[in-house]
């Protein structure tokens, strides 16, 4: 809701077009316009809804945008979903492309977040000053790494986010001052656990200030904990070591997620605690639709192993 003293900004100030009665009125308006903003000063930055979600203990659900097509980002944008996050760990998108869907998510009232190659200070920044409204890291292994991602995200004092760019301000419907003086209270920051040596560490990393959730990639974890003779950990111990995570995260008050294929595995982990969950990707979910097209026109046709994730 716009209150009456945010309202009258949006005003025009050239009024040409205007009657002469009506022209002293809207110089009458631009002049109280003034007034107020002195003492009335007004923010319009968008507040991040999924950090405060996850301060508020609640689940959030998001999917992954791992195709890069803004036709289907446009679509999933304005599904519901409390979040999407552009894949560009793993797929093949170049910063034009991302700033283009990053900004097509903000402008359909969803959180756009990124999956960065690696936590390094290049890229978290870069990602940042395309629009993302928060970045997932992928495998942090020890304290060390997660320090060096967390300062990234952060203007100083906090942190050591370089100041630059434009299409961040954009994304939060704010001025670039605005942007400058809150983004550290809406960047959201999410560090990934995808290794034996991950969970070892959970503790010191899921405890460090600016951490605001851990998402586990069940499948890096999966193959991280593969024997030396290659063999893959049983599902048991596979699953045990998820819990291992969700342990820490709890006792440290860090909110826990995880990478779920199905819509009922991702209320599962709802409920044992896990806050962000992702559902799948805009290419498992085209994938998965066209084979059960397929299945039915052609049952006794051959399942295609196409892409997975």
């Amino acid at each position: 809701m716009v209150s009456g003293c945010q309202a009258i900004i949006f005003l025009s100030p050239t009024f040409l077009w205007l009657p002469p009665r009506l022209q002293l009125a809207a110089k009458a308006v631009r002049y109280w316009t003034r007034i107020f903003r002195l003492f009335c000063p007004v923010s319009f930055m968008r507040k991040n809804p999924v950090k405060e979600k996850l301060r508020r203990g609640e689940p959030s659900f998001g999917t992954w945008l791992s195709l890069g097509d803004l036709y289907a980002t446009r679509v999933l944008a304005r599904l519901g979903f409390d979040w999407l996050t552009l894949d560009i760990e793993h797929s093949a998108i170049d910063w034009s492309q991302a700033t283009t869907i990053l900004g097509a998510v903000a402008d359909a009232g969803c959180v756009p977040l990124a999956r960065v190659p690696e936590g390094s200070h290049h890229y978290i920044k870069r990602v940042l000053d395309a629009g993302a409204w928060g970045i997932v890291v992928p495998m942090v292994d020890c304290e060390e790494q997660a320090k060096i991602a967390v300062a990234a995200a952060y203007y100083p004092p906090v942190g050591n986010r370089s100041v630059g760019g434009g299409m961040h301000s954009m994304n939060f419907g704010a001025t670039a001052g605005d942007y400058y003086n809150q983004a550290n209270d809406n960047i959201l920051v999410v560090l990934q656990t995808e290794s034996p040596r991950g969970v070892e560490n959970a503790e010191a990393i899921y405890g460090l200030p600016g951490v605001d959730a851990i998402f586990i990639g069940p499948n890096d974890l999966r193959f991280q904990m593969r024997r030396p003779d290659g063999e893959f950990p049983t599902a048991e111990q596979h699953e045990a070591m998820i819990q291992r995570v969700i342990a820490a995260g709890k006792k440290v008050k860090c909110p826990t997620g995880i990478h779920a294929m199905d819509p009922q595995n991702a209320l599962e982990r709802a409920k044992q605690g896990m806050q962000f969950i992702a559902v799948g990707s805009d290419l498992r979910m085209m994938t998965q639709e066209a084979q059960r097209t397929l299945e039915v026109l052609r049952p006794q046709g051959e399942k295609k192993d196409v892409a997975r994730y």
